[in-house]
């Protein structure tokens, strides 16, 4: 659309400027900044990975959660620089009968294996630079208090009621299942065995008395609260299929064991027979971060963003709503939904001994190119696949080649003697495309690429809060692409800084490059912060210039002083990304624990 309109204007007679400074003006950066644009009304915002249970070493997909949710919440914070207004929180899940069992099977104690396998999570999201406010365990004390207090709650409202539970159990998945969704396989002596029909686990049958929760009081709220917030859950499908299961029956959910049984948990607040359901438990961990049951959660919920994995939408799309609204709490703002990853066309598993361990992706790639890599190929609506030759395929291609190029190019020294950032020539360069002259030196496609970078910013903004950072990634990667080719097409090693017909010239093509880059660098800087930061310090941009509020992209173009011009250049940096051996990739296996 934009381009359609730039094309038009090429072709409009007598155009004035105030006219196209109209359409190709800084809309988002001249009279305001990106970041007023619709976060005033909302001051907060809380993001949330899943709490990751403690059953085995982290992979590539728990990685993938939490980059999903330190990108969001790194673009809010461009957005709104006050880190005041913005938390973010992940952590481990330790509780269950899983744990139990694995910590059986290990000849550990149940906190052995938890703390063993917390850490493991802490060391990677530190590695990875992840920037969560908040690490929560569920072990932890103020965990305790917190599902102990929302236990109360919604006994004191009446919602949960002692009665036999009858059914299926799926120890792996933390799960009660309906007959409907049981299904029976050969088992490896031969025999039929029951399992999950969605994940494959096994099943058995449970029979014992437990408190269970109403949740079949809340199937007409959730879908009323659904139908009214078409972006409650994104992506669309991952809404549709919510709806979809709250037209069948919803039926009361056990939310309690025997102790006898499940040991590893909280117990039942006056019922020590009784453990609270990991679920349950596991949930109000969104409260504990933001200080439930203390009066300062409020200030928080429901400003709430939760990135989850789709195996655990039910979950948090009906079980956790519900609780909410039986609390009298209201649901959180946004679920967002993600898709796995799968190695060389397979799912990961240990026992196919598949599993890709993140650190050593970190370690062979860099932080800032694995992270680059996941969020640039993660498509939250459908799994992803995984193999070596495409990270590196990826990396060499985008950031070494172009992006990692085409700074080297502008600010080589024999391209750039005095390493500064040059002037713009409002000659060679008029806002009013179309224009002839001795001095006018822009093209078209010259034009093209500043509405591209002008609108960037806003792009880049709408695909963030639609989930798709890799769209995000994409739009960036494309104006990287044309900026190459405008540097590519006026050749600035050709021009002669001595001569007056070229020097204009050549100090407009290399500003405009740089002013670009530096829209590139405060971009890229939630997906590859490191990266980003050598990029900007090269530019000789200070980190008080780099939120969105403040990027103000080109403008001299638009009659403007640009606070840049004449600016030294950043100290000499080295290889922005460095070239990755096509020959050496391999499929790297998780460490045992």
């Amino acid at each position: 659309m934009l381009r359609t309109s730039f094309l038009r204007l090429l072709g409009r007679t007598g155009a004035s400027k105030l006219s196209l400074l109209e359409d190709f003006g800084p809309r988002y950066y001249g009279s305001g900044s990106l970041s007023a644009r619709d976060d005033a009304s909302d001051a907060r915002a809380y993001f949330t990975t899943p709490i990751f249970y403690v059953n085995a070493a982290p992979h590539i997909g728990h990685l993938y959660s939490a980059l999903l949710a330190d990108a969001l919440c790194r673009h809010r914070r461009l957005r709104s620089p006050s880190t005041a207004a913005t938390r973010f929180s992940t952590g481990t899940d330790e509780h269950g009968l899983k744990i139990q069992q694995a910590a059986a099977t290990a000849g550990l104690a149940p906190t052995e294996l938890c703390d063993r396998i917390s850490e493991q999570f802490q060391q990677l999201f530190q590695e990875a630079g992840i920037s969560c406010t908040d690490f929560i365990r569920t072990t932890e004390a103020r965990h305790r208090v917190a599902v102990q207090q929302f236990w109360g709650v919604l006994k004191s409202r009446g919602l949960l009621y002692k009665g036999l539970y009858e059914g299926w159990y799926c120890a792996s998945d933390e799960c009660f299942l309906p007959e409907a969704k049981v299904t029976w396989q050969p088992g490896p002596s031969g025999d039929s065995l029951p399992v999950s029909l969605e994940s494959g686990h096994p099943v058995s049958w449970t029979k014992e008395e437990n408190y269970i929760f109403r949740l079949s009081q809340f199937r007409e709220p959730l879908q009323r609260w659904l139908r009214g917030n078409p972006q409650a859950i994104t992506p669309e499908p991952f809404h549709h299929v919510v709806l979809q299961w709250l037209d069948e029956e919803l039926p009361d959910l056990s939310v309690s064991r025997r102790s006898s049984h499940l040991h590893w948990g909280i117990p039942v607040p006056g019922d020590d027979s009784q453990t609270i359901y990991v679920w349950l438990d596991a949930l109000v961990n969104y409260l504990t971060v933001i200080g439930y049951p203390n009066a300062e959660f409020k200030f928080w919920w429901p400003a709430t963003s939760h990135i989850i994995g789709k195996d655990i939408l039910k979950f948090h799309a009906i079980y956790w709503p519900a609780f909410l609204l039986g609390a009298g709490m209201s649901p959180p703002q946004r679920i967002y939904v993600h898709s796995h990853w799968t190695v060389c066309g397979q799912k990961m598993s240990k026992s196919l001994g598949n599993v890709v361990d993140p650190r050593t992706c970190l370690n062979r790639y860099t932080v800032d190119g694995f992270r680059y890599f996941l969020l640039r190929q993660g498509v939250p609506n459908w799994d992803c696949d995984y193999y070596d030759e495409k990270v590196v395929k990826l990396l060499n291609s985008e950031l070494a080649d172009a992006l990692g190029g085409l700074l080297n190019r502008c600010t080589a020294k024999r391209i750039n003697p005095s390493e500064t950032y040059p002037a713009f020539c409002t000659n060679c360069f008029p806002s009013e495309p179309g224009l002839v002259g001795p001095s006018v030196r822009a093209q078209a496609e010259d034009y093209a690429l500043v509405s591209a970078v002008a609108t960037l910013p806003k792009r880049v903004a709408d695909h963030y809060d639609n989930f798709q950072i890799y769209k995000a990634l994409e739009a960036v990667s494309s104006c990287v692409r044309q900026t190459n080719g405008f540097v590519q097409r006026h050749a600035p090693w050709k021009l002669n800084w001595d001569s007056p017909v070229d020097a204009p010239w050549l100090s407009t093509v290399l500003h405009v490059a740089l002013e670009c880059l530096r829209v590139f660098g405060t971009l890229l800087q939630p997906v590859t912060p490191s990266l980003a930061d050598k990029l900007l310090s090269r530019l000789g941009v200070s980190v008080s210039e780099r939120s969105l509020g403040k990027l103000y992209f080109l403008p001299r173009f638009y009659g403007h002083p640009c606070p840049f011009e004449g600016r030294r250049l950043g100290p000499e940096t080295g290889v922005l990304f460095p070239k990755l051996d096509q020959s050496r990739t391999w499929v790297v296996k998780a460490h045992r624990t």
